[in-house]
């Protein structure tokens, strides 16, 4: 169960700002767009021969993001479990988007899985769930970003760089690299095979 309603959170969000960043509970554009970008440079350089698989999708703006970067993969798949984000993405971006619960069901397989943002309002026990699904079904690697440090929150959720290490010891990742001082409170992580 998340630590909120995280369908209101976002239904919310979306009557309040619509399709924007702010509408998939981003503080601005920019700051999207900042966490995507150091995604992006955690992967290849070269995705057009990668199926990208993009977990908590949410309106597809990362796909549309690397279409602008001309770093579009060779095939793009969203996930979410927000019937409202799957129709919007699937409307946005033209490509397979799946609703499913992330933390629970059988997820398909990719070369490289993403995400940005999607488990800042999971529990603990659900947040290594999420990394460890999507880490099992990628070939190569899970890069995701996440709220970073010790704080306390009844909203959000904040990993610390021992419990992302203990995560990557028990998942038996081959190689851990982090990247942090993009924004305050933030890390990137990327687990790679």
């Amino acid at each position: 169960m998340p630590r909120i309603d995280s369908k209101q959170f976002y239904i919310s969000a979306i009557q309040k700002h619509g399709t924007t960043a702010k509408g998939v509970n981003w503080h601005s554009k920019k700051n999207q767009e900042i966490r995507f970008d150091v995604l992006l440079e955690m992967l290849p350089k070269e995705l057009t021969s990668l199926t990208i698989v993009d977990a908590g999708c949410g309106f597809g703006d990362l796909y549309t993001y690397m279409k602008k970067k001309k770093k579009t993969p060779k095939k793009y798949i969203g996930i979410d479990s927000l019937v409202d984000m799957y129709s919007i993405a699937s409307k946005k971006t033209g490509c397979k988007i799946i609703i499913a619960d992330i933390c629970k069901e059988e997820l398909p397989l990719g070369d490289y899985y993403v995400c940005s943002g999607a488990m800042n309002v999971l529990k603990s026990f659900e947040t290594y769930q999420f990394i460890r699904n999507c880490y099992l079904a990628c070939g190569s690697g899970f890069v995701f970003n996440i709220l970073h440090g010790n704080k306390e929150s009844e909203t959000y959720n904040y990993l610390c760089t021992s419990q992302i290490e203990k995560i990557a010891k028990e998942l038996q990742v081959g190689h851990v690299q982090l990247r942090s001082g993009y924004l305050e409170s933030d890390i990137t992580v990327g687990f790679f095979r």
